[in-house]
């Protein structure tokens, strides 16, 4: 047989478009549909994850005979389209949490998974989001995956309209990670100087700008020339960034074994989650209980706008796709430097204006 060189319970087929497409088909679990090709690193993930039943969850029981045009119903749908399948795994891993959790939960003796999609109204919304009070951001969070599902279900047909949109989200104090200052990251390189994983792991992210999760993964294959080129894993944004010489010091100091700058104490790379608790023990470590991995993002941006850079300078470095993502990240710009520099500005253009001054002609009102 022809498939015999793929891995167990990998098949391939032809899709309407004539076009090879790859699945995985297991007794017990959803059919997964590979979005790489066979042989690659992406592919043996996405296998790996259809494995341990997390790409292709286990088939609860009585699952398929939801009653049409329930939420139930749409899920179903849901987790096998695009919108849901095109994020990065561990996006979608977070989002099929949040909506989980919410169908489960029940109101007045029904499960929120079994109402008509067509009879959710925005007052129902706001009750729903108000269980999750006082935590504000889980409550957000939801709304923004119940405003997606929506969407998906409008053109699914089970719906009209989008009750999510037209509520508001709750205010959130305080501005998510902190983002590093020039002291804190002095502090740990004090903690931890050049040559340990701990400074190496630290300064690819501050010299980049980019998340622990593609940090964590960077590697001599990632260097073209004096580059280091990679695709995000979130956004699949891609990015070529200069080395900049503190990074390139920091590299050259360090012992790199394997396809990966940083590994663990095995020396294999850290996974997601066990890369974010060694960044927290290092920072401890160095006495920075505030400072976590996602704030050396903002830092690098906020030392992009420190120095005058543009917005689209900026996003070229971090792989942001908006200005309103750019506004959020270099919102701990240093207020008194961005100020001085915006007064040399202002300066600078009024004794351009009075030392050339252009005479316009009084007209007959008196006014220029």
């Amino acid at each position: 047989m022809t498939r015999r060189w793929l891995p167990n319970h990998v098949s391939m087929f032809k899709d309407r478009h004539g076009k090879k497409r790859y699945r995985f088909r297991r007794k017990g679990q959803s059919t997964y549909y590979f979005k790489h090709l066979p042989g690659t690193e992406e592919f043996l993930a996405e296998l790996r994850a259809c494995e341990a039943r997390i790409a292709a969850p286990s088939i609860e029981v009585g699952a398929g005979r939801a009653k049409p045009g329930t939420f139930d119903d749409l899920l179903e749908h849901y987790y096998r389209s695009p919108d849901f399948l095109d994020p990065a795994e561990r996006t979608r891993n977070n989002y099929r949490r949040v909506l989980e959790l919410w169908r489960s939960r029940m109101r007045k003796g029904v499960r929120y998974g079994e109402i008509i999609v067509a009879d959710l109204k925005a007052r129902h919304v706001e009750l729903m989001l108000a269980e999750l009070l006082p935590h504000r951001t889980a409550a957000n969070m939801l709304r923004k995956r119940l405003s997606a599902l929506m969407r998906f279900g409008i053109r699914a047909g089970l719906a009209s309209t989008n009750p999510v949109s037209v509520t508001k989200p709750f205010k959130v104090a305080g501005s998510g990670y902190h983002t590093w200052t020039e002291i804190e990251i002095i502090a740990y390189h004090a903690r931890h100087p050049l040559g340990t994983t701990a400074r190496l792991a630290i300064d690819l992210m501050l010299w980049t700008g980019q998340r622990g999760g593609d940090a964590r993964v960077l590697g001599p294959a990632n260097v073209v020339g004096a580059r280091l080129e990679l695709t995000q894993e979130k956004t699949k944004a891609f990015v070529s960034l200069p080395i900049l010489p503190a990074l390139a010091e920091t590299i050259l100091a360090s012992t790199i074994v394997g396809p990966t700058f940083v590994r663990n104490e095995l020396g294999r790379p850290f996974t997601v989650a066990g890369f974010g608790h060694k960044v927290r023990q290092w920072c401890d470590e160095a006495g920075l209980p505030q400072c976590a991995a996602h704030g050396l993002r903002k830092a690098a941006s906020r030392r992009f706008a420190e120095a005058g850079c543009t917005n689209q300078e900026i996003k070229a470095w971090t792989g942001h796709t908006t200005d309103a993502e750019i506004a959020r990240y270099t919102a701990a710009a240093d207020k008194r430097h961005l100020s001085d520099a915006a007064g040399v500005k202002l300066l600078a253009n009024l004794s351009e204006k009075l030392a050339n001054p252009i005479a316009k002609p009084l007209n007959k009102g008196g006014s220029l």
